[in-house]
């Protein structure tokens, strides 16, 4: 039997951090960030759709989408961004779920799926067990200022954008307190695994 984890975090939290650690220890990470990349690559069932409700102005000379310039229409325009996450998102599911299905098919004994926004956009039943990687407001803050290069305004801006993470901490079956050191962080993702019944190496 395998064991499907949902990751997630807010910005600035470690995530990645600790989807490397899970990665190191031969654990498949399935990260909804990259499917969601190339699910709008030429060819894919998206991209034709994205055509279809945004027009071909949204294209490069390539004929690839111009992510920035989508970017910017539905930055401001809520029922465009609506309309985009409509086609976008169900492209994402199928494909992390067909990779979900080919780990099981391998035996996996865990599978963990990388999703940001894994509590906002009610993802959960996707996955069996939950894990936040929670970090305080202050050090999210100042980290994602020296991470970005931002100003302290448009730091508070883009956390302020996103449900906080304590908010999430009732949510996640497990939590990894990030505010520390790196080897730390990964001994409490040590546990919470143990705790679960998953030898790591």
């Amino acid at each position: 039997m395998s064991l499907v984890i949902g990751l997630t975090g807010g910005i600035a939290s470690g995530k990645s951090t600790v989807s490397n650690m899970l990665k190191e220890m031969a654990i498949t990470v399935i990260d909804a960030d990259v499917e969601a990349r190339l699910a709008v690559e030429k060819g894919e069932p998206a991209y034709q759709k994205i055509i279809a409700e945004f027009g071909d102005d949204i294209l490069l000379d390539t004929e690839e989408i111009d992510r920035v310039k989508l970017g910017s229409i539905i930055f401001h325009n809520a029922e465009k961004r609506q309309l985009l996450n409509g086609i976008v998102h169900p492209e994402v599911r199928k494909r992390m779920n067909n990779q979900v299905e080919a780990a099981k098919v391998r035996g996996e004994q865990v599978i963990v799926l990388d999703i940001p926004l894994l509590f906002e956009s009610k993802l959960t039943h996707m996955v069996e067990k939950t894990i936040l990687v929670y970090v305080d407001r202050d050090i999210q803050l100042n980290r994602l200022m020296e991470r970005n290069d931002l100003s302290l305004e448009d730091a508070e801006a883009r956390i302020s954008s996103q449900m906080p993470l304590s908010d999430k901490v009732a949510l996640a079956d497990a939590v990894i307190n990030n505010n520390g050191s790196i080897t730390e962080s990964k001994k409490q993702l040590i546990e919470i695994l143990t705790g679960w019944g998953i030898t790591t190496p």
